[in-house]
């Protein structure tokens, strides 16, 4: 939320911790209304010193499995260990950075065991806390103090972590117009600012992916999807000294572009429009876009709930969204036919029991992404509340995968599908989705590649599996060799040099993908009066190759008219771009053949006698050409 936030009546809250589970019966899970989710335990602010609650995120310890809530609040960052959902540990804090106006502005993300925090205090800076101190805290909670800090921003109203590439992103800072400040945490304690984006202005929030969706232009790359007040910018952030800008798209009735998630396919983003609900009323207005073409986004169609509450910060686990809805708490649609404009609410935890209006009370955030079906709630009045599915699924699919072998086609690329690659994946809902990102392949990719296939169900419960994917390349080349041909001795020489036919352009070959031409006899070989062939063996990469051979007839045995006439022959220029002159001394000129080196006749001229002959060959090809004069003598010409 951006700094509008107006003084709302809080609600009067229990100062102690609920230590038990609640189940949803009869549309309640005891002061909460309730569909679909059961009440897990909460943590009062008064429990955490605090008095407004905001952000939060979560933290799995890759050594234990425990799981830890990461909550924002007004004056620090809470701790919460809930490897015992119902009976959760309030481990401690980590202070503010400083203290003055912007503590209801704090956001926190994870990258490799540690927490990085923001907040809009001046000064602030960006904490960085080493998660793993959380495994044992003796006497909690305690004051925790921060490994590092970042202060190449100081407020931020935003961090966004490419956990796959090692980058944070603070948006919403006093750099870069506000837009996203790029920094390098891959390692993490020792942050190294890398760069901004400032086209686009002021980034309220944003997600950033390494992406996998429809548009193969952009597969790998590093795209940034910025909520950006009163529109949506597409960036590739990939080379950080060079963001490019893709594409922005705005939509009626923009009020405050607040903040957005992709689909699991990467292709729509879904989309919560802060303050519109407060401006036009009606029902809480979610968009949709559709992302299938990055350069040129579309609206797909827009969502009207069940409340008017505002909408805050939503995320997509499997097919389902979990939208913080402010007053209406905790909601969640089903995603699962977005492509035709369908979603439908399907549960919800309504931590505002009062009403359901327009207004900055209730659910900030939710984190849907604990793989044992824990969902943290973070309540500006209420503090932390954890819930979880009255029919929960935490069962991962059975991901199994199977090796392959694609080939080339004619144009060097080969498509690689699920199919391809699954071996009967499964899940106990009986339903499977799939996300495969490396689909295309070319030639720098022949021999063996590891390929990862992510499986997921409804839940978002996932598995990976490997396949050795082999590409090959089948296609033989295709040669374009000359047509034999006759030729005479080189001028003033008593033979004929073979030419480098490749390199002049004699002989040419196609393939999918790169290919070498071997010549024998070698260029420069020196050939007398004969009969001569000339092979030629043209390889490609994967040593597919084909042969072929051109006859050559050498011919310089004169008779003596012949020797007089060729020797009073002139022709000039040569090499020439288009004209051609021919004189001769000795006899008149009668006719006159130009062939190309495969033996076709380019031009043509004979009933004529003339001691100067000028022909035109500028509409001719540029390469190599023999000119035959009066059916007797040949001589080489070259056009260029």
């Amino acid at each position: 939320m951006k700094q509008f936030y107006t003084t709302c009546i809080a609600l009067i809250v229990s100062s102690v911790a609920l230590f038990a589970q609640t189940p949803c019966n009869n549309g309640m899970a005891g002061p909460y209304p309730c569909n679909g989710y059961d009440l897990q335990s909460e943590i009062t602010l008064t429990e955490m010193n605090a008095t407004k609650g905001n952000d939060s995120w979560g933290w799995t310890d890759p050594q234990t499995g425990n799981e830890y809530a990461l909550v924002a609040l007004n004056n620090g960052c809470a701790f919460i260990d809930i490897s015992d959902p119902v009976n959760p540990v309030y481990l401690g804090k980590l202070p503010s950075n400083g203290s003055g106006f912007g503590d209801t502005w704090r956001d926190v993300k994870v990258y490799q065991n540690h927490a990085f925090v923001v907040s809009e205090i001046p000064g602030h800076g960006m904490q960085i806390f080493d998660l793993t101190r959380l495994r044992n805290v003796p006497n909690p909670p305690q004051v925790f103090d921060a490994d590092a800090l970042y202060e190449g921003f100081g407020n931020a109203h935003n961090i966004v972590i490419n956990e796959d590439t090692g980058y944070a992103y603070g948006v919403g800072t006093s750099t870069f117009n506000g837009g996203p400040h790029f920094v390098n945490i891959q390692d993490p304690v020792n942050p190294v600012a890398a760069g901004g984006y400032s086209f686009d202005q002021y980034s309220h929030d944003a997600q950033v992916v390494t992406y996998c969706g429809p548009d193969s232009n952009y597969t790998g790359r590093e795209i940034l999807i910025g909520s950006n007040e009163d529109f949506v910018a597409i960036v590739d952030i990939t080379d950080k000294e060079n963001p490019v800008g893709i594409a922005t798209i705005d939509y009626a009735n923009t009020f405050y572009t607040h903040q957005g998630w992709f689909t699991e396919d990467q292709r729509f983003f879904v989309l919560g429009d802060e303050i519109d609900e407060l401006n036009i009323g009606g029902n809480t207005r979610t968009i949709v876009f559709d992302f299938e073409d990055l350069s040129s986004p579309q609206l797909h169609f827009i969502y009207e709930g069940e409340t008017e509450a505002i909408d805050h910060n939503g995320y997509v686990n499997g097919t389902k969204y979990h939208m913080a809805n402010y007053r209406a708490g905790l909601r969640t649609f089903d995603v699962s036919d977005i492509a035709n404009g369908n979603m439908e609410q399907e549960s919800f935890f309504d931590t505002y029991p009062n009403n359901n209006s327009a207004s900055f009370n209730g659910a900030w955030n939710v984190y849907p992404f604990f793989e044992s079906g824990n969902l943290v709630i973070s309540d500006i009045e209420r503090g932390f509340i954890l819930v979880k599915a009255s029919a929960a699924d935490t069962t991962k699919p059975i991901a199994s995968c199977m090796d392959t072998t694609l080939s080339l086609d004619e144009n060097g690329t080969a498509t690689l599908t699920v199919e391809d690659i699954n071996n009967g994946s499964s899940d106990n809902s009986g339903t499977v989705f799939f996300k495969l990102c490396q689909t295309e392949f070319s030639c720098s990719d022949l021999g063996t590649n590891q390929v990862e296939l992510e499986v997921y169900d409804d839940f978002g419960n996932r598995s990976f599996c490997t396949a050795t994917v082999t590409i090959e390349d089948t296609q033989n080349p295709i040669p374009e060799c000359p047509q034999d041909f006759s030729v005479g001795y080189d001028e003033g020489e008593n033979f004929y040099a073979l030419p480098n036919f490749e390199a002049e352009a004699l002989i040419s070959a196609t393939d999918n993908c790169s290919f070498t031409i071997e010549q024998d006899p070698a260029p420069g070989t020196q050939l007398t009066e004969g009969t001569y062939t000339v092979n030629f063996v043209i390889t490609d990469t994967s040593n597919n190759d084909v042969a072929c051979s051109v006859t050559i007839e050498v011919m310089e045995i004169l008779s003596v008219a012949d020797n007089e006439f060729l020797n009073g022959i002139t022709i000039y220029p040569n090499p020439t771009t288009n004209i051609l002159n021919i004189t001769s001394k000795s006899e008149p000129i009668s006719a006159i053949t130009l062939y190309d080196i495969s033996g076709k006749a380019v031009f043509q001229q004979d009933n004529f006698s003339e001691a100067q002959k000028t022909i035109d060959i500028s509409n001719v090809a540029n390469g190599m050409y023999f000119l035959h004069i009066n059916n007797r003598i040949t001589q080489k010409i070259v056009k260029q």
